[in-house]
């Protein structure tokens, strides 16, 4: 817990890269110490912070984090939410291909909290960002609220 709490800690300072990661547990490690009443030890290397990242099942951690954040910000009738799709284009195999298959995210974003409220990632191979974004929206069991999407949601088919 310690690992992760200390990603999602040097992620919000800025921090992006496993030797960032290093270097914000190095800078604040006595602090951190003394205000997690932690035992003393040493502090994570970034092959360390590589190493549970990697271990990391994105979906499991996504549910769990989907699961307190509708606990912990309850949506109210009328708040506006948007939806949208990212793709990661660092997550591209071979570049040479005409078609690309890379991770997309999908995300439900609360305009009211400043907050996302759930998170999806697919494969643009094996899934669309229609599909995601209908099965998130049944998953989040969300009603009376204002759906802000862009237009590859304007389809008749839908």
């Amino acid at each position: 817990w310690l690992i992760l709490l200390l990603v999602i800690m040097a992620t919000m300072s800025d921090c992006y890269g496993y030797r960032a990661l290093e270097d914000f547990a190095r800078r604040h490690h006595q602090a951190l110490l003394e205000n997690l009443d932690l035992p003393p030890m040493g502090f994570p290397s970034d092959s360390t912070f590589r190493r549970v990242m990697m271990s990391i099942d994105f979906t499991q951690l996504a549910q769990v984090l989907t699961n307190w954040i509708r606990d912990a910000v309850p949506t109210q009738e009328g708040d506006w939410l948007g939806v949208d799709g990212k793709s990661i284009k660092g997550t591209v195999n071979n570049y040479a291909q005409a078609y690309q298959d890379f991770v997309s995210v999908v995300s439900v974003f609360s305009s009211r909290c400043g907050v996302a409220l759930a998170l999806e990632q697919f494969r643009n191979k094996e899934s669309s960002e229609i599909d995601v974004v209908q099965l998130l929206l049944a998953n989040l069991g969300i009603e009376g609220v204002i759906l802000s999407f862009d237009a590859l949601h304007c389809q008749k088919k839908l």
